[in-house]
């Protein structure tokens, strides 16, 4: 990958800003600036990728898709929540989820029902197949911790600054 920053000496290149990064990166030619490798959406889109095929086969013994395991997740955590909330917290929209939840709902993970206080909200609730599910969850973890190739501390760090990013492009796509 083109280092664009060596004429700026390392000290100034951690002071960068991304905004002082998009100006260096509109700097360049037209030509390196659209190489795949000098995208930032490419290898997050491809790690994206690797890491849901590093889930499937365990994700393959529990019945689950990757989408229908963050939906446990969720239902994990807390269950019995409106079909919004799972829209929120997956950034997920309805036309989506709802085939998603119906499929699951089929296998008996599952339960969709309306809110009493608001009729044209659902809830999604678990069974007691898809509570029991939750006990061999963990092996999906331990599964990608083994392939991850990072130290714990970068493991930490990696978490910290993707959230920071859905945050920030999240909040501007509002």
């Amino acid at each position: 990958m083109v280092n664009r920053f060596d004429c700026l000496g390392e000290e100034k290149v951690d002071q960068l800003s991304i905004t002082d990064e998009i100006q260096a990166a509109n700097a360049m030619d037209t030509d390196e600036l659209l190489k795949l490798e000098n995208q930032i959406c490419f290898p997050l889109y491809a790690a994206s990728r690797l890491v849901t095929q590093c889930y499937q086969p365990v994700l393959d013994k529990l019945g689950l898709t990757y989408p229908q395991y963050l939906v446990m997740l969720v239902l994990w955590e807390n269950d019995n929540v409106p079909v919004k909330t799972l829209s929120e917290k997956l950034f997920l929209q309805s036309n989506t989820l709802t085939p998603l939840l119906k499929r699951m709902q089929e296998a008996g993970l599952v339960g969709r029902t309306r809110s009493e206080k608001d009729e044209r909200s659902v809830l999604v609730s678990l069974t007691a197949e898809g509570k029991a599910l939750k006990a061999e969850a963990p092996q999906v973890a331990q599964q990608f911790g083994e392939h991850m190739g990072i130290s714990m501390e970068e493991a930490v760090a990696l978490h910290e600054l993707l959230y920071k990013l859905i945050g920030n492009i999240s909040g501007e796509l509002v």
